[in-house]
Protein backbone atom coordinates (compact mmCIF):
# COMPACT_ATOMS: atom_id res chain seq x y z
CA UNK A 1 0.00 0.00 0.00
CA UNK A 2 1.42 3.33 -0.90
CA UNK A 3 1.77 6.25 1.40
CA UNK A 4 -1.28 7.82 -0.66
CA UNK A 5 -3.05 5.23 -0.59
CA UNK A 6 -3.29 5.25 3.33
CA UNK A 7 -4.20 8.89 3.40
CA UNK A 8 -6.86 8.31 1.10
CA UNK A 9 -8.44 5.15 3.46
CA UNK A 10 -11.46 6.26 4.98
CA UNK A 11 -12.76 4.45 8.16
CA UNK A 12 -16.68 3.83 8.22
CA UNK A 13 -18.22 2.69 11.47
CA UNK A 14 -20.54 -0.41 9.77
CA UNK A 15 -24.33 -1.46 11.43
CA UNK A 16 -27.23 -2.81 10.71
CA UNK A 17 -30.84 -1.60 10.20
CA UNK A 18 -33.15 -4.95 9.05
CA UNK A 19 -30.79 -7.01 7.04
CA UNK A 20 -28.59 -4.55 5.03
CA UNK A 21 -25.67 -3.27 6.40
CA UNK A 22 -24.88 0.72 6.95
CA UNK A 23 -21.59 2.64 7.04
CA UNK A 24 -21.12 5.89 8.11
CA UNK A 25 -17.88 8.14 7.89
CA UNK A 26 -16.11 7.55 11.82
CA UNK A 27 -14.86 10.66 11.92
CA UNK A 28 -18.24 11.90 12.35
CA UNK A 29 -19.33 9.53 14.99
CA UNK A 30 -18.66 10.80 18.63
CA UNK A 31 -19.85 7.30 20.45
CA UNK A 32 -21.49 4.39 20.56
CA UNK A 33 -23.90 3.62 23.68
CA UNK A 34 -26.23 1.12 24.59
CA UNK A 35 -29.87 1.86 23.75
CA UNK A 36 -31.19 3.78 26.74
CA UNK A 37 -34.74 4.59 28.13
CA UNK A 38 -35.71 7.62 25.17
CA UNK A 39 -38.42 10.32 26.79
CA UNK A 40 -40.67 10.83 23.99
CA UNK A 41 -41.21 14.80 23.16
CA UNK A 42 -45.35 15.60 22.26
CA UNK A 43 -45.95 16.69 18.91
CA UNK A 44 -42.63 15.77 16.87
CA UNK A 45 -42.42 13.93 13.88
CA UNK A 46 -42.47 9.50 13.96
CA UNK A 47 -39.00 9.47 13.19
CA UNK A 48 -38.10 11.28 16.54
CA UNK A 49 -38.05 8.60 19.13
CA UNK A 50 -37.64 11.06 21.84
CA UNK A 51 -34.27 12.20 23.50
CA UNK A 52 -31.53 11.02 26.09
CA UNK A 53 -29.59 12.85 28.51
CA UNK A 54 -25.91 12.45 27.51
CA UNK A 55 -24.06 13.63 30.41
CA UNK A 56 -26.16 16.62 30.73
CA UNK A 57 -26.66 17.45 27.26
CA UNK A 58 -30.54 17.20 25.72
CA UNK A 59 -29.82 15.00 22.76
CA UNK A 60 -32.30 14.24 20.05
CA UNK A 61 -32.44 10.25 19.47
CA UNK A 62 -33.86 9.77 15.57
CA UNK A 63 -35.39 6.41 14.18
CA UNK A 64 -33.47 5.87 10.69
CA UNK A 65 -35.34 3.26 9.96
CA UNK A 66 -38.45 5.02 10.12
CA UNK A 67 -36.89 7.51 7.63
CA UNK A 68 -35.99 5.10 5.66
CA UNK A 69 -39.92 3.81 5.47
CA UNK A 70 -38.50 0.82 7.29
CA UNK A 71 -40.48 -0.91 10.83
CA UNK A 72 -39.79 1.25 13.79
CA UNK A 73 -36.76 0.22 15.56
CA UNK A 74 -37.36 -2.96 18.09
CA UNK A 75 -35.41 -2.56 20.93
CA UNK A 76 -33.45 -6.06 22.00
CA UNK A 77 -30.28 -5.94 23.55
CA UNK A 78 -28.24 -5.24 20.50
CA UNK A 79 -30.57 -2.69 19.71
CA UNK A 80 -27.98 1.02 19.83
CA UNK A 81 -27.86 4.53 19.65
CA UNK A 82 -24.83 6.21 17.56
CA UNK A 83 -24.30 9.46 18.90
CA UNK A 84 -22.93 11.58 15.82
CA UNK A 85 -21.52 15.26 15.05
CA UNK A 86 -23.28 17.02 11.94
CA UNK A 87 -23.31 20.39 10.71
CA UNK A 88 -26.35 22.56 10.46
CA UNK A 89 -26.75 26.32 10.11
CA UNK A 90 -22.94 26.87 10.40
CA UNK A 91 -22.88 25.16 14.24
CA UNK A 92 -22.44 21.45 15.11
CA UNK A 93 -25.17 19.15 16.47
CA UNK A 94 -24.98 16.37 17.89
CA UNK A 95 -27.59 13.85 17.27
CA UNK A 96 -28.43 10.01 18.07
CA UNK A 97 -29.41 7.74 15.53
CA UNK A 98 -31.03 4.44 16.19
CA UNK A 99 -29.70 0.90 14.67
CA UNK A 100 -30.30 -2.45 14.98
CA UNK A 101 -27.03 -3.24 15.73
CA UNK A 102 -23.12 -2.01 15.38
CA UNK A 103 -21.01 -3.88 13.37
CA UNK A 104 -17.63 -2.89 13.38
CA UNK A 105 -14.99 -0.42 12.11
CA UNK A 106 -13.91 -1.25 8.56
CA UNK A 107 -11.38 1.08 6.09
CA UNK A 108 -12.23 1.85 2.54
CA UNK A 109 -10.31 3.17 0.09
CA UNK A 110 -12.07 5.56 -2.23
CA UNK A 111 -11.57 3.29 -5.37
CA UNK A 112 -13.60 0.57 -3.83
CA UNK A 113 -16.76 2.40 -3.40
CA UNK A 114 -19.39 2.98 -6.41
CA UNK A 115 -21.30 6.16 -6.69
CA UNK A 116 -25.03 5.77 -5.43
CA UNK A 117 -27.54 4.08 -7.50
CA UNK A 118 -29.13 6.37 -9.35
CA UNK A 119 -33.23 5.11 -9.36
CA UNK A 120 -35.55 7.78 -11.49
CA UNK A 121 -36.26 11.03 -10.75
CA UNK A 122 -38.76 10.69 -7.63
CA UNK A 123 -36.44 8.80 -5.14
CA UNK A 124 -33.93 10.88 -3.35
CA UNK A 125 -30.76 9.00 -2.95
CA UNK A 126 -28.62 12.48 -1.70
CA UNK A 127 -27.97 11.19 1.67
CA UNK A 128 -26.37 7.90 -0.08
CA UNK A 129 -22.66 8.77 -0.55
CA UNK A 130 -21.88 5.33 -2.29
CA UNK A 131 -22.01 1.79 -2.38
CA UNK A 132 -18.94 0.14 -0.62
CA UNK A 133 -18.40 -4.28 -0.66
CA UNK A 134 -17.30 -6.05 2.21
CA UNK A 135 -17.39 -10.13 2.26
CA UNK A 136 -19.35 -9.90 -1.24
CA UNK A 137 -22.24 -7.98 0.75
CA UNK A 138 -22.96 -4.32 -0.33
CA UNK A 139 -22.48 -1.83 2.09
CA UNK A 140 -24.31 1.48 2.06
CA UNK A 141 -22.47 4.32 2.72
CA UNK A 142 -24.56 7.08 4.28
CA UNK A 143 -23.91 10.77 4.37
CA UNK A 144 -25.20 11.10 7.63
CA UNK A 145 -25.32 15.11 7.15
CA UNK A 146 -28.11 14.50 4.13
CA UNK A 147 -30.46 12.36 6.09
CA UNK A 148 -32.41 14.92 7.39
CA UNK A 149 -33.26 18.25 5.97
CA UNK A 150 -31.94 21.81 7.38
CA UNK A 151 -35.78 22.09 8.07
CA UNK A 152 -36.33 18.88 9.83
CA UNK A 153 -33.26 19.24 12.13
CA UNK A 154 -34.51 22.75 13.18
CA UNK A 155 -38.05 21.49 14.21
CA UNK A 156 -36.27 18.83 15.97
CA UNK A 157 -33.81 21.02 17.94
CA UNK A 158 -36.56 23.83 18.84
CA UNK A 159 -39.06 20.94 19.71
CA UNK A 160 -36.22 19.42 22.30
CA UNK A 161 -35.43 23.19 23.63
CA UNK A 162 -32.29 23.93 22.09
CA UNK A 163 -31.69 26.25 20.61
CA UNK A 164 -31.00 26.07 16.23
CA UNK A 165 -29.21 28.89 15.62
CA UNK A 166 -26.63 31.08 18.32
Amino acid sequence: MSANTAEDTIQYLTFKLEDEVFATDIAQVREVLEYSQVTKVPRTPEYMRGVINLRGHVVPVLDLKLRFGMKMTETTVNTCIIIVEIHMNGEMTIIGALADSVQEVIDMEPSTIQPAPKIGTKLNTDFIKGMGKRDEKFVIILDIERIFSTDELTAVQSSVGQPAEE
